[in-house]
Order: C-alpha cells, then sequence, then structure tokens
C-alpha cells in the first residue's frame, strides 16, 4: 500500500466495533479507518457504529475519538456516519435490538477484553446476525486467542459453531506492517535470495521483539498473561512462519495461509532447557526511573510473570533440517527493536592464507520491522591499501527513502483486507493451536517450578539469554 490509491475502492458496509470507548478503537482502529478515507479507499456510504456499555449518544462517541485523529477533510467525512449503540455485552437484548438496526455488509470487530470474545460471537449467532443471507458477515477477533492450547482449542470451537472459516479474522497488527509483508516478496520476488534461503548457506536465525516501554497501566492483563502468552504463539510465531514457509503455489490467501500453518505445525516441542525468562527490577530507561515488575500497579509483590522471554527452537522440514532459530521479546528493553536476522554461514577461510585475514565475518541479511522499516545486508569488503585485509560494510534501504510512508497505526491494511475478504494476513484456526501446542511445554514446565532471572531496565534483557546462544558459539544481534 506504497501507493494505496492504485487498490480498488472497498465495498460498502457497516462495521459495528463493540469496546468502541476503549483505547484499541480510538488509538488505533479510528485513526487507520481516517486514512482509509484519506487513501480514497473506503466506499462512501461505509457506516459505523460503536457499541459499548457508557450513557453517551452519536456526538459523545465522536467527540470521545476527536482527540486522537488529524481534523482533516478525511475525519469530518466520516465523523459523521459515526453512531453510537448503548448495550450490555452479556444481555440477550441487546443483540436482538442491534440485529433491527444492521443490514447488508456486516463486520463485527471485537475490541474488547478477550474474556468477552466466546460470548459475544455466541450471541451474535444466536441472534442470527453471522448468517450471510443479504451480504457479508464477518467476524474480527483481537489477540490473546486464548491462554494455552486447550483454552485456544475451545474458543475455536465456539466460534466455528457459529461461523464458517472463512468468516472469522484473527487479526495480528504485526502483520498489517509494510516490512512483515515485503518478507515474502524479498524472499520469492528476487531469485538470488530464494536460492540460498535453506540450511545448506543458513547458519542461524534470530526474530526480535523488544519493547523500550514497561508494562505501564496493563499490569493486571500482563500478570495474568506474561511475554510467553503475549508474544510467542502470535507475532513471534508468524515472523517465524513467513521466514520460513515454503514458496506458495499463488499469492491467494489460502495458498500462504496453508504455508504457514505447515512451518508452525513443523516446531519441534520446545525443550524448557532451551528457553529463558526474565523479569525486570527497578532501573532507568534513557534516564527515567522504572519501577521493578513486582511494584507495578495490579501486579501481585509475588509475581513468577515474566516481562522476557528467549528460547531455541527447530523447524523440522528439509529446508530448516539443523538450523536453529533464536527467538526473543521483552518489556523495558534498551531499544524498541523488531528485526528478523537471517545469519548466513560464513565463506571458507583458507582462500585468504598468507594475507592479513584471521577471520571473514558472515553476511547477514537483517529485516528491520520496526521502528525504521527497511532492509540491510551485511557484506565483507576489502579495506583499501596494498595489503589484503577485510572488514564488514553494510549496504542499506529505508522504506521511508523510497516510499511516502505517512503515519499509519498497522491497522490500515488489515481492516482493507476484512472489507475485501483478503484474510492472507489472519490466522486460521490450525495455526493458532499449532503455536500454543509449540510452547504448551513451556507453560507447563514453568508453572510447576522456578522463577523468572532478574534483568535491568535498559538493558538487552537477563544474563541467560546471552548464554543460551554463547553456549553455541553465537551472540545476539545488537539491539539499536
Amino acid at each position: 500500500m506504497a501507493e494505496p490509491n492504485k487498490a480498488p475502492v472497498a465495498p460498502p458496509a457497516t462495521l459495528v466495533i463493540f469496546g468502541a470507548m476503549g483505547d484499541l478503537a480510538k488509538r488505533l482502529l479510528m485513526p487507520a479507518i481516517v486514512n482509509l478515507v484519506r487513501w480514497k479507499l473506503l466506499d462512501p456510504k461505509t457506516q459505523i457504529l460503536g457499541v459499548s456499555y457508557h450513557d453517551v449518544d452519536d456526538e459523545g462517541l465522536r467527540a470521545s475519538l476527536d482527540d486522537f485523529v488529524e481534523g482533516d477533510a478525511a475525519w469530518r467525512k466520516i465523523r459523521k456516519q459515526i453512531h453510537y449503540f448503548k448495550g450490555d455485552f452479556n444481555e440477550d437484548v441487546t443483540y436482538s435490538a442491534l440485529a433491527g438496526k444492521l443490514d447488508g455488509n456486516v463486520i463485527f470487530y471485537l475490541a474488547t477484553a478477550a474474556s468477552f470474545f466466546g460470548s459475544v460471537s455466541q450471541k451474535l449467532g444466536a441472534a442470527g446476525m453471522l448468517k450471510e443471507e443479504g451480504g457479508f458477515r464477518r467476524l474480527v477477533i483481537e489477540k490473546p486467542f486464548g491462554s494455552d492450547l486447550a483454552s485456544a482449542q475451545a474458543l475455536n470451537a465456539v466460534l466455528l459453531q457459529q461461523a464458517q472459516e472463512s468468516q472469522i479474522y484473527r487479526i495480528d497488527h504485526f502483520l498489517g506492517k509494510e516490512t512483515v509483508q515485503n518478507i515474502m516478496v524479498a524472499r520469492f520476488g528476487n531469485a538470488l535470495m530464494e536460492a540460498v534461503w535453506n540450511n545448506r548457506y543458513v547458519d542461524h536465525i534470530e526474530i526480535t521483539a523488544a519493547e523500550q516501554v514497561t508494562v505501564g497501566s496493563r499490569g493486571k492483563f500482563y500478570d495474568a498473561t506474561g511475554a510467553l502468552r503475549d508474544m510467542v504463539p502470535n507475532h513471534l510465531f508468524q515472523l517465524l512462519a513467513m521466514t520460513a514457509m515454503e514458496p506458495p503455489t499463488s499469492f491467494g490467501a489460502e495458498a500462504i495461509r496453508s504455508e504457514k500453518a505447515k512451518v508452525i505445525d513443523a516446531i519441534a516441542p520446545i525443550d524448557p532447557a532451551n528457553a529463558v525468562r526474565g523479569q525486570n527490577v527497578a532501573g532507568k530507561i534513557a534516564g527515567e526511573k522504572v519501577p521493578a515488575f513486582v511494584k507495578t500497579p495490579d501486579v501481585s509483590p509475588k509475581s513468577r510473570t515474566e516481562t522476557y522471554v528467549a528460547m531455541k527452537l527447530y523447524v523440522e522440514t528439509w529446508r530448516w533440517a539443523g538450523v536453529p532459530f533464536y527467538l526473543r521479546t521483552g518489556k523495558a528493553l534498551s531499544h524498541r527493536d523488531t528485526e528478523i536476522v537471517v545469519h548466513f554461514k560464513s565463506a571458507p577461510l583458507h582462500t585468504f592464507r598468507g594475507t592479513e585475514v584471521t577471520s571473514l565475518p558472515c553476511n547477514r541479511l537483517v529485516l528491520q520491522i520496526q521502528p525504521n522499516e527497511g532492509i540491510s545486508l551485511d557484506l565483507a569488503a576489502k579495506v583499501p591499501g596494498p595489503l589484503v585485509d577485510v572488514v564488514p560494510v553494510s549496504m542499506n534501504f529505508a522504506y521511508a527513502d523510497v516510499f511516502k510512508m505517512g503515519h499509519r497505526t498497522g491497522y490500515e491494511t488489515l481492516l482493507y483486507d476484512v472489507l475485501t475478504g483478503d484474510q492472507t494476513l489472519f490466522q486460521r484456526a490450525d495455526q493458532i493451536e499449532g503455536g500454543w501446542r509449540a510452547i504448551q511445554p513451556l507453560l507447563d514446565a514453568w508453572a510447576k517450578k522456578g522463577k523468572p532471572e532478574e534483568y535491568k531496565p535498559g538493558s538487552a534483557g537477563p544474563a541467560g539469554a546471552d548464554a543460551l546462544l554463547a553456549r553455541d558459539g553465537r551472540a545476539w544481534h545488537t539491539l539499536a
């Protein structure tokens, strides 16, 4: 969507947002919708109906959104098409009354706490609102999708009793980022890249999602969830799947989702000895004081919940046999940095006998997803002069240098895809369950014993994470 005006206008629909007064709707969904209007991708007949228990009216909902969007012509255009419906998510009367207000194409977006996902879906189904009789009916669900394998399977069962898989959009905002989508183009659109994308040439791969922010005001949610549940079976495994998948037969949604599902299914059970969990203590980040996680509001002072996790795993396919994948994610770290780093095997050194070269830097491809989207390739180059000596150099591509990016929330592409019925970037039930199945051994082991290793805010994480790679003779790519 570098030039989004080339895409066709999405069909008209009513977007029903459950939890319309919440932060997700205000900070991410509405700015993304305004961008779609700005790019002329939203049909003028599109309507937005916010559902919440708050005692406000249409203008009250609109006013609550004013501070989160740029007040230009695009906002003024869509603002008058926003309406409010007061209702209790737990009451059947809410759904019977809502059903009378809807016809044609409808998207139900559950921007609610995860505890409502199953019940709201059941009540929508019971009220007949998921039947596709006068137009499409689609259901969008945010993460966390379950808290372990059993709960994910139970939620999938509930959803599939009410709607078809083709109607369900399990959303992961990471996949709306341009660089994530470019992983497939970089791989499958470049013969040179795909030729070396295998265990013959790749030594190991890192996938990092580091955050400088702390848990903040989300203490209650995070203490019950932790870094492993919050990030690994969804965000990190989706990045893993796009990195390790086989070439799809086409760029059609099901062809891509099937290849991604195969990767997740091929993840070997993760040995707890190959995983590290950490919890931040008190300290400073960029000069600002940061409390220990256990001193965060709404967090138990005896909490054993991790704010950092790192692991080594293997994808048991022919392409990746023997190649370790190292994953890490955490809060209160030195930098905000989401990236995929492909480390290629070093070239043979014997060619350089009799020169100043004592070691050769390996080629390394870095796919930078955030904050500064781009791609860099580390190469070996000769130092100028009469002697043969080698140093690493980088070739860099930054999206902002080539494309007019503008401010995006990451939801623009995903909302457009829901409207147009493209499920490529959305998780299927088997992907969700496969992700939980892979990390279940860690959940079980950590629930029984032990506690997270402490680490200082503003660092790269606990020492155990460095040791995890050091025992393999490797080191993490520096956060930056």
